[in-house]
């Protein structure tokens, strides 16, 4: 008879904490894939989209709290996001502030990589200042690039499109990057930096931009989206 009750005794206690951790696992999902920083801290929130991404009903992102979209533009040397046209205008019919991404190769030439971003990005006052996303490392280029050379080639993109967008470019440097590369520091432009639900510290001084949250899931968009933040 003891045994019975202290078999039932711990049955219950194994299902209660089941219990606990399925609570706990689903408390888990909704927040990362709904939690966004508080609008009383950071007033004006947006979203960064590509053509992976999928579709946006911009009338809903904006009815959300989307104030500005960061579009993915164009990336390396050549590739173009078959989507950053359409999104560009539709999120301009929503009424948002818009914004180009550029993701950087520092395997391919910085003349080349400006030449394809402003082929794809028109000169356009209204435009926010374009972001260029360094996360790609330079280790696996077929030739050798040196630090010093990432640096450089780096320098000279950033000089040739803001000669052409008339704003100086915001970085969005991964953890990665920063980590082997050290930039944030040497190069004096606004951060943008990732950090899913903590603020990032990882760039040795304060980011103009955080992205708090990859998954985020809203009835703007069937899949997940990007949300993005300004510092105060």
């Amino acid at each position: 008879m003891a045994r019975t009750k202290s078999s039932r005794w711990r049955l219950r206690l194994f299902g209660a904490m089941l219990l606990l951790a399925l609570i706990g696992a689903a408390w888990g999902w909704w927040t990362v894939h709904h939690w966004r920083p508080a609008r009383g801290a950071f007033p004006v929130q947006g979203i960064e989209v590509g053509s992976d991404d999928g579709a946006v009903d911009w009338k809903a992102a904006k009815a959300i709290g989307v104030s500005f979209a960061y579009l993915d533009a164009s990336a390396s040397a050549f590739a173009r996001d078959p989507a950053f046209t359409q999104n560009l205008e539709d999120a301009r019919a929503a009424k948002l502030q818009v914004g180009a991404v550029h993701t950087y190769d520092p395997c391919q030439p910085a003349e080349k990589q400006a030449a394809n971003f402003m082929t794809v990005v028109a000169r356009d006052k209204a435009m926010l200042p374009p972001a260029v996303w360094l996360d790609m490392l330079a280790d696996d280029c077929p030739v050798k690039v040196t630090d010093a050379a990432v640096e450089s080639e780096l320098m000279t993109f950033l000089n040739q499109i803001e000669t052409h967008t008339g704003k100086p470019t915001i970085l969005k440097i991964s953890r990665a990057f920063e980590k082997r590369y050290h930039l944030a520091t040497r190069i004096d432009r606004n951060l943008w930096l990732e950090s899913i639900y903590m603020q990032p510290e990882y760039a040795g001084r304060p980011w103009t931009l955080w992205t708090a949250n990859t998954m985020m899931q809203s009835e703007a968009a069937a899949q997940p989206l990007r949300w993005v933040v300004v510092s105060r």
